[in-house]
């Protein structure tokens, strides 16, 4: 029975450190500001190593800002850190900064 317990506690630390590191601070480029509806699109910039993958652009995610103030330092066109969080299929942005 202690042997069980100490598995699962194991397993839960491991589970809580992986999804810390989804965590981890994002860059990418401003494409779209839609201040009407607190949403901002962002293409993310590709993470690695230099001609290890296609190249190009990373993915262009649509984020709901967590507070509308957070849309207003920025612009389209400008390159950014951000966090965000995923819940119930909408991301959010937790954290936005111009660079």
């Amino acid at each position: 029975m202690g042997t069980a317990k100490f598995i699962f506690a194991g397993a839960a630390a491991i589970g809580m450190l992986a999804s810390s590191a989804f965590a981890d601070d994002l860059t990418g480029m401003v494409t779209r500001i839609d201040r009407l509806n607190n949403t901002i699109s962002i293409q993310q910039t590709q993470t690695g190593t230099v001609g290890g993958g296609a190249g190009g652009a990373g993915a262009l995610e649509v984020y709901k800002a967590k507070d509308a103030a957070m849309l207003d330092a920025v612009h389209a066109g400008d390159r950014v850190n951000y966090t965000a969080t995923d819940a119930d299929g909408t991301s959010t942005l937790t954290k936005l900064q111009k660079q």
